[in-house]
């Protein structure tokens, strides 16, 4: 097939995903072209049937924004036509949804039809979408849409309870590339971190209220109490600020390292010991999976989908939002334990391999074909 994928170029989830699916179909024979504004972070060096269609908006006068919608409207049909698209995939309903519509429409005028599948991926649904600036757009794009996939159970019931939605939502979950995110051998950097062999706990994010990265460091502080620790923050955002006056505030400064934007997280991932995730909010839980590949226990709240992915007491612990002292508890448990530590590790890794890449590939094209099938000229 020639698919056309329409994502955010950037480290969240959404961009994550898509790229890595667009790479996953294009060892797999089919033809990927990327439609985005910036090269997707995750496609770093040259994949065979890939190609990247850059969007660019034109700065003019009369414009207080650039007409980005506009732009991505026109290129979409561009490489449609030019390309020879079998379908268009778009992942995150605003704007990526109703501009794929539009381009649908004006293909139409042209005598070509263009499926369109959009996944949804968490806060295009709990978030934007339900602000009511956008709900009315947001609900006609996923109707108007081919195909609706959700990435996790959780996720496809908000959005029908959110929205009046008139047609399935398939579940196809979030995977995880196993050639990249694994366990290997760190002990050297392990050491450059934790000198004395202190405990290294891990919390991956863009630091956004939502992330609740505040309590990751409460919890850490508890934790730290008990056990020589390190924190390792990964990612950046506009809570570092505010994060790092907390950890002045702890003196837990020389503790925790602000380590930024990783593109090799799978080598950070490597050295931990438990990975924190206390999110007021997750669709999916994808560093949680990254880190459960990669051998690490999971530390998380019970919010969305992340029940679907962190078993409780078996691959980590499940507590309620904002319960710093239930996760630090439960983090104590852990580490103070060798042998459950070990046993949690190696659950871990076992319910990863649920979401191999190689299982979901198969879904999406099976869906993909099925869209296709029941798609006429309209």
């Amino acid at each position: 097939m020639r698919i056309g994928i329409v994502c955010y170029p950037t480290y969240g989830g959404s961009g994550v995903l898509a790229t890595e699916l667009g790479i996953g179909l294009a060892r797999r024979g089919h033809e990927i072209h990327f439609i985005t504004y910036r090269q997707p972070a995750r496609l770093t060096s040259f994949q065979e049937n890939t190609f990247y269609h850059e969007v660019s908006a034109t700065d003019y006068p009369l414009f207080e924004y650039p007409p980005y919608d506009t732009a991505l409207a026109s290129k979409m049909v561009d490489v449609v036509r030019y390309e020879n698209l079998d379908l268009l995939h778009v992942h995150y309903a605003i704007p990526h949804a109703t501009v794929a519509y539009i381009a649908k429409k004006i293909l139409l005028t042209k005598g070509r039809y263009v499926p369109v599948i959009t996944t949804l991926h968490g806060t295009d649904i709990t978030l934007v979408g339900t602000n009511n600036a956008f709900a009315p757009v947001v609900e006609f794009s996923i109707n108007k849409s081919d195909g609706v996939t959700a990435v996790s159970e959780s996720l496809r019931k908000q959005t029908i309870e959110y929205f009046d939605i008139q047609r399935d939502i398939e579940v196809i979950y979030n995977f995880i590339d196993f050639e990249r995110f694994k366990w290997s051998n760190k002990d050297h950097f392990k050491k450059a971190i934790a000198p004395n062999g202190e405990r290294i706990l891990v919390h991956v994010s863009n630091f956004r209220k939502v992330k609740r990265v505040e309590d990751a460091i409460l919890v850490f502080k508890k934790v730290h109490d008990r056990i020589p620790s390190k924190l390792l923050l990964i990612g950046d955002g506009p809570e570092r600020h505010n994060l790092e006056e907390l950890c002045r505030s702890l003196g837990l400064c020389d503790e925790i390292r602000f380590l930024g934007k990783q593109d090799a997280v799978e080598e950070l991932l490597a050295i931990g010991d438990l990975f924190l995730m206390p999110s007021q909010s997750e669709s999916f839980g994808l560093a949680a999976l990254e880190a459960m590949a990669c051998e690490v226990p999971v530390i998380s709240s019970n919010t969305g989908g992340l029940p679907e992915v962190n078993i409780h007491g078996v691959t980590g612990f499940l507590s309620e939002v904002g319960d710093v002292e239930s996760m630090a508890s439960n983090a104590i448990r852990l580490l103070e334990s060798e042998t459950m530590l070990q046993q949690f590790r190696k659950n871990a890794l076992a319910q990863a391999k649920e979401f191999d890449i190689q299982n979901i590939l198969p879904q999406y094209e099976a869906y993909y074909q099925r869209v296709l099938e029941r798609s006429v000229f309209k």
